[in-house]
């Protein structure tokens, strides 16, 4: 508990921009395994279930994403990568679910995040967003 009388207890939602609503939900859901949590269509906003959070996806040409300015693109980002965390995380297993689904890695190896050292893969989904998908378990590889 801080000063102010509030204590963080981690990210609720991430909010995605983005052209393709299909491709992002085979992405989300037939490959990552989110689940379609609720569908606001009158907002263009699309909210997955990833665990205890959210990945909200907002079409940039509804009422919401139209606010945010053009779509993200190679020339410029706001986003460098967001992580996911993943139990059990079997390496193999993990590679040849994301072969199987034509995703490539883009980067491998241990990292640190809010539960510690881990392992990670780095994935693109069909928008370019750079997704790690990190061990969550000490020691779990």
């Amino acid at each position: 508990m801080t000063g102010s009388g509030f204590q963080l207890t981690g990210l609720d939602h991430l909010v995605l921009r983005v052209t393709d609503r299909a491709a992002m939900m085979a992405f989300y859901c037939g490959v990552l395994g989110c689940t379609l949590d609720r569908e606001q269509a009158a907002f263009g906003l699309t909210q997955l279930r990833a665990g205890r959070s959210l990945i909200d996806l907002i079409l940039i040409d509804g009422p919401l994403g139209r606010t945010g300015g053009a779509a993200p693109g190679i020339e410029g980002r706001n986003l460098e990568h967001f992580c996911i965390g993943i139990h059990p995380f079997d390496e193999t297993a993990m590679r040849a679910h994301l072969a199987a689904h034509e995703i490539e890695i883009v980067e491998a190896g241990m990292r640190y995040g809010a539960e510690g050292q881990g392992y990670s893969l780095y994935v693109r989904d069909p928008e370019g967003n750079t997704v790690e998908l990190k061990a969550t378990a000490p020691n779990e590889l």
